[in-house]
């Protein structure tokens, strides 16, 4: 399964792209950069585009978002939350379902602790995906978690399921009649 992952932000969004094999691939990380469009319909329009961009270059098979938290600025959180529908929009006009992961689902899920700090998730992405020195910005490094923090959680409740089915699977079989 291929995923992107993407960290909405009012000026620049981070996208990253991971391979769920035994152990994740990484396959891009980037930032999509719209403050020099100013506010409104065209730095969304620039923010589309871009994000169509990535999805046509890499293929994923879904889209892991991270959900809205709660702004003290109200104006940043309207903001924020065009950049979220933004990226829905373009994972819907590309068919892709979307997962939405709370940032402190995201750092509990990567880091081991839902408090974690940005080092800390930034050296647990790099460390999972084994980018020692490759140059990755914060936004991207998000991205990145966002995208692990799918993979993860998708194996996870894949095992859960297969347990169950294997379970459901057990209770139906008739016992064997034992014989005197």
């Amino acid at each position: 399964m291929r995923i992107i992952g993407v960290d909405p932000g009012n000026a620049v969004t981070g996208y990253g792209v991971v391979e769920r094999r035994s152990t994740p691939v990484y396959l891009a990380a980037g930032a999509i950069r719209n403050q020099k469009m100013g506010r409104g319909p065209r730095r969304l329009a620039a923010l589309y585009d871009g994000l169509i961009a990535v999805i046509d270059q890499y293929a994923p098979d879904v889209m892991s978002l991270e959900r809205s938290f709660v702004a003290a600025n109200v104006q940043s959180a309207f903001t924020l939350g065009e950049a979220r529908a933004i990226a829905m929009l373009a994972a819907a006009h590309r068919r892709l379902e979307v997962f939405e992961y709370t940032p402190t689902d995201v750092k509990l899920t990567i880091a081991g602790y839902g408090r974690a700090d940005k080092g800390q998730v930034e050296q647990m992405v790099r460390r999972t995906l084994t980018l020692d020195n490759a140059p990755l910005t914060h936004d991207a490094t998000d991205a990145l978690a966002i995208a692990l923090c799918h993979a993860f959680r998708a194996r996870l409740s894949n095992a859960v399921r297969a347990a169950e089915s294997r379970d459901a699977e057990s209770r139906r079989k008739p016992l064997h009649a034992v014989r005197s």
